[in-house]
């Protein structure tokens, strides 16, 4: 294919022409939906007279364009690629267009589409254009009337943004909702339903006293698995109102949860859009991270009104803006809901995993771009993820109360425009005085930074010092030399040989017990006074800044965090450190032939947490008994043995598990309870505890703990506990046992798709050398279907990204089932092909034999003709 071209952030220009009213009607019908639009436009101020219009469009079929009332002959107007030109146009004036398309026939979900009959739109980040001609871009915003007309018997329910004005039948069975949003937005944030749906209804009273109507529509096989996200949607809306004091803006809210969904949700003004994972829930088909999956996901949606909505982007490089900005809340709602240090726990692991290696691979790229090809690649971790540290830096380095008032300052002197992150981070400075201009760097730097830390002590003088020394290491586009230090937040407290924390004093400072230090140079040494006896220092609590801390600590000093640290994150991190260093002992001796053992401080270390449970609470608890990933493994070494990682791993949770036995059977029994399931906090602390013991129980393939995993798989009364117990007997490999489970799961569940996503993932990421056979037999399945985005990431998705040891066979195979099944989706779904190909371009720290193989995989890729979405993503990699 041709080389597409390269959008830039500094050609920035503000549209030629700005939309005061849009005026939308649908006729639909799967195969010949007629959407017709009446714009009225204006010059933008900022641009000279006589500039052509340009509307951008895809896969339309024009039948009548007009301009002022007066149909526009051919010579009047072009069509290039997916672009329309019109010359000659006046300052002001009214656009007129009608066009035919075919929402049966779009597999790439964008724009409107159906889903199980019903009609569905997905317009972030350019949808729009697939539904009619316009300046589809976020800095154009309109204030939208949508008509929406379809038969009454198979279309009982149309919904679109807004209010609704109108509605009535018409002739030949139709019928119409006309639909009036007040609010100015973008295409982008255009949203349409219609289909064969039952609605659940609730209310919510603003803090003016305004009732609103909640509505969330659902097919009706799905009705019973409502009543969680409704209730989460009043928590977000509560707990909106009182941290941000915002307030909904419309008299209803709907949700409309839809079975084909490239993305999670999408916070469509006053009408989102739901993939059915994110909002359909119940005790017997959810597990509890399901749950706070929901939870968080509505509230985010929710937040977005706001941080989205009512101030929304000037252009798709500032997408950090919103959605940096809206992860940050939705995840500090799901930690003061539930609990904060284990989500902290949650989202770092996420961020050090997935994150990080984005960081380190050849797609890294800034927080804020300033290029793409494909915009719908630049929804990744490091927008979202990155972006939300980013945004909870500033509140480190502001403090809460300082942190709202700017927030409060940005919506008021933002509201209904759409603004850069410029704007957001000079709010933040105007209110706290703080120059924030170095802080910038964090969205314009790619790359994880890296900090070492030295430390030394005077006991004459009573002083300890620790010298901090940054750099940032090279990204595609971005080397080495070129990144300069950052502005980076630094929390940390000091601990005395008794576990106690120890009083601060730094110059004339007398912060505290802890204190947040203002890292601004490549190199600064910090001299804490008065301190008796050479401490233990406890870095980055909370994980303050999203960088690698490297502080030379012994395994006892380790141990000692974990057992005395008064920062929750901070002892998990601690054990997370050391039973790697434990690991990666076990992988050299594997490495080097010889015998491993397990580390005498890990084994320790386990015995103090399972014998004295309350030093954390349960939830914490079984993060800390948790073992480091073998994703996260990987990405700490320079060369990765993939096979060595998992065998070391594997060795050490078998050694656990067999030398603290009697704990992990202890563990398992106080935490098994008769209570009739509830997603709370507390129960779901009990069933995560309970879980993790029966995993390490299971780790000795003794066959009394296989059985009581077989009991637990028959008896439970919850989907938790039936998907931990058949996980372990499904990748323990108890053969006859594990195969009879799984026979007896699908005949329960095969009615429900939802569900049966877990039962594709259990099998697809069993670490057996039969588990690629078992994913391409599944991949014939009833129960697995291509078009499906869920059913992708459940069985492809999980395979490539989670079954490390399978994915990278020597043979390649894994490799090339990927690769096949990226080129089909690239003609359906270039969206998904494009995100689904990503594992395949992290090869650069394996071995010869596999960085060639998976070259090869993404050569055969390369080969073919490729959407601007996979070509992008391709080409990267292979730089």
């Amino acid at each position: 294919m041709s080389e597409p071209e390269v959008v830039y952030l500094k050609d920035y220009l503000p549209p030629a022409y700005t939309v005061e009213t849009t005026h939308l009607t649908f006729e639909l019908a799967p195969e010949d939906t007629h959407v017709k639009a009446t714009l009225r436009m204006k010059r933008h101020p900022e641009r000279e007279a006589g500039v052509p219009l340009e509307l951008f469009g895809a896969n339309l079929d024009l039948r009548a364009i007009s301009l002022n009332g007066e149909a526009l002959p051919d010579s009047r107007y072009r069509i290039d690629g997916e672009r329309l030109i019109i010359d000659d146009v006046p300052d002001d004036f009214v656009l007129d267009t009608e066009v035919v398309i075919a929402p049966e026939q779009n597999t790439a979900l964008e724009g409107l589409y159906r889903s199980n009959g019903m009609y569905c739109t997905q317009c972030e980040p350019e949808g729009f254009r697939r539904i009619t001609w316009y300046p589809d871009r976020p800095d154009v915003m309109a204030k939208f009337t949508t008509t929406v007309i379809g038969d009454k018997a198979t279309l009982p329910i149309l919904l679109s943004n807004g209010n609704p004005i109108d509605q009535g039948d018409l002739e030949d069975g139709r019928h119409f909702v006309t639909w009036e949003d007040p609010f100015p937005k973008p295409s982008y944030l255009f949203a349409l339903v219609a289909g064969q749906l039952e609605v659940v209804e609730s209310y919510f009273t603003t803090r003016s006293g305004r009732t609103v109507l909640l509505q969330l529509y659902v097919e009706p096989q799905n009705l019973h698995k409502t009543e969680f996200s409704m209730g989460a949607l009043k928590r977000a809306m509560k707990w909106d109102k009182e941290t941000y004091g915002r307030e909904y803006d419309l008299d209803r809210f709907m949700i409309v949860a839809v079975d084909d969904f490239n993305m999670g949700a999408m916070e469509n003004k006053g009408l989102n859009i739901f993939n059915s994972s994110a909002v359909l829930a119940n005790p017997e088909t959810t597990i509890d991270a399901g749950f706070q999956r929901i939870e968080g996901i509505v509230a985010h949606e929710y937040f977005h009104n706001w941080s989205g909505n009512r101030v929304t982007c000037r252009d798709w490089f500032q997408l950090a803006l919103k959605e940096g900005f809206t992860v940050f809340r939705d995840q500090t709602f799901s930690a003061d809901t539930n609990s904060a240090p284990v989500k902290r726990i949650e989202d770092v692991a996420v961020l050090r995993t997935q994150q990080f290696a984005e960081d380190a691979g050849p797609t890294a790229h800034p927080v804020r771009p300033d290029h793409f090809i494909e915009i719908s690649n630049f929804y990744t971790l490091t927008v979202y993820e990155k972006g939300a540290e980013v945004v909870r830096m500033l509140r480190n380095l502001l403090g809460k109360e300082t942190f709202r008032r700017g927030t409060d300052t940005y919506f008021e002197r933002f509201d209904g425009q759409a603004v850069r992150v410029e704007d957001f981070v000079n709010t933040m400075a105007d209110v706290s005085g703080i120059d924030l201009g170095q802080f910038m760097r964090w969205y314009e730097q790619a790359g994880t930074p890296r900090i070492d830390v030295a430390e030394e002590y005077d006991a004459e003088r009573q002083e300890y010092a620790l010298t901090f020394r940054q750099h940032t290491p090279a990204t595609p586009g971005q080397v080495a030399d070129s990144k300069l230090p950052l502005h980076i937040p630094v929390r940390m407290g000091l601990l005395n040989g008794r576990g106690n924390p120890i009083e601060l004093a730094v110059g004339n400072e007398r912060p505290g017990h802890e204190m947040v230090l203002e890292l601004r140079e490549a190199e600064e040494r910090i001299v804490f006074k008065h301190v008796a006896e050479k401490p233990t220092p406890s870095l980055l609590r909370g994980f303050s800044a999203p960088v690698i801390l490297n502080f030379p600590y012994t395994r006892e000093q380790l141990a000692f965090l974990v057992k005395y640290d008064v920062d929750g994150f901070n002892r998990w991190d601690a054990g997370q450190r050391l039973a790697q260093e434990a690991i990666f002992d076990v992988m050299h001796a594997i490495q080097a032939g010889k015998a491993p053992t397990l580390d005498d401080t890990l084994l320790d270390v386990f015995d103090y947490l399972l014998k004295t449970p309350d030093r954390a609470d349960r939830a914490v608890l079984a993060e800390m008994l948790q073992l480091p990933s073998e994703a996260y493994l990987a990405g700490q070494l320079a060369q990765v043995d993939i096979n060595a990682i998992h065998d070391a791993r594997a060795f050490v949770e078998r050694s656990l598990a067999e030398q603290l036995h009697f704990h992990w059977q202890a563990l398992y029994e106080s935490n098994v309870t008769k209570a009739a399931y509830e997603p709370s906090f507390e129960q779901i602390s009990h069933r995560a505890l309970k879980n993790v013991a029966l995993s390490y129980l299971c780790a000795t393939g003794d066959e009394d703990a296989l059985a009581l995993a077989d009991q637990q798989f028959k008896t439970a009364t919850n989907m938790t506990d039936t998907r931990a117990a058949l996980t372990q007997l499904v990748h323990r490999h108890a053969g006859k046992r594990a195969d009879a489970a799984l026979k007896a799961f699908e005949a329960r569940w095969s009615h429900d798709p939802l569900v049966m996503d877990q039962w594709l993932t259990l099998q697809a990421t069993q670490p057996h050398p039969e588990a690629l056979d078992r994913v391409k037999a599944l991949m014939a399945h009833p129960a697995f279907s291509l078009r499906n985005p869920n059913r992708v990431r459940a069985l492809i998705g999980a395979f490539s990204q989670h079954n490390h040891v399978n994915f990278h066979r020597a043979d390649g195979e894994g490799y090339a089932l990927l690769a096949d099944i990226v080129l089909q989706l690239n003609k359906s779904n270039p969206e998904i092909a494009a995100r689904l190909v990503l594992p395949l371009t992290r090869y650069q720290r394996l071995d010869e034999a596999h960085q060639q193989l998976m070259r090869g995989a993404l050569e055969r890729i390369r080969n073919q003709s490729l959407s601007r979405n996979l070509y992008e993503v391709i080409e990267k990699a292979l730089a």
